[in-house]
């Protein structure tokens, strides 16, 4: 297997030193230099240059620059997400967010995970492990998604949270590491 398969295979691959995968990184972030100089009222720019950091163009997405992303095609977005400013999506492993997605300042969803022994970082691996997200969920500001979290539909993500494991879905969850906090009931009256 090439350094590539190994990275989609969820396998030790060398992140750091492989000129395939240094190439497409750095594709990825001409790109985002590109978008994040766009002038946010070109909207027909702003999605050109979207669609070839992604391959597509999400259905109704909306973005506040500036974004980062380390490659742009391990990113599927479901219809009428948004994302704030200053978010990285680290899309090694991939990451899939579902519909109604809502997404706040300073989030970042990291799928590298790094070897403890320094003789195998100092080799450059790492692992590369997907984040997945269901529908209708909202991101509080400065949340971190660990690599390899499945964070589940109609789930709340409280400011600041550090999510390590999995969060079912309907769930409210807070804290470092995040910790759900209560289910939430998708049919209870709007709270005052």
């Amino acid at each position: 297997m090439n350094e590539i398969e190994k990275m989609k295979a969820g396998m030790w691959y060398d992140a750091n030193y492989n000129p395939e995968i240094g190439e497409m990184r750095m594709r990825g972030m001409s790109l985002c230099t590109k978008l994040n100089m766009t002038d946010p009222m070109d909207i027909e720019k702003m999605y050109a240059v979207i669609e070839e950091l992604l391959g597509y163009v999400p259905e109704n997405f909306a973005l506040v620059p500036p974004f980062t992303c380390d490659y742009g095609p391990n990113i599927k977005l479901g219809k009428y997400v948004f994302i704030n400013a200053n978010c990285y999506l680290m899309d090694g492993g991939g990451i899939e967010i579902g519909d109604h997605c809502f997404i706040g300042p300073y989030c970042g969803f990291y799928t590298a995970a790094h070897p403890l022994q320094y003789k195998y970082r100092n080799q450059g691996l790492e692992k590369a492990l997907p984040i997945k997200v269901g529908d209708n969920c909202w991101f509080g500001a400065n949340v971190s998604v660990m690599p390899g979290v499945t964070i589940g539909s109609g789930c709340v993500i409280a400011a600041g949270a550090v999510v390590t494991k999995d969060i079912p879905d309907n769930s409210l969850a807070a804290g470092i590491p995040a910790k759900v906090v209560r289910t939430i009931d998708q049919n209870a009256p709007l709270e005052e």
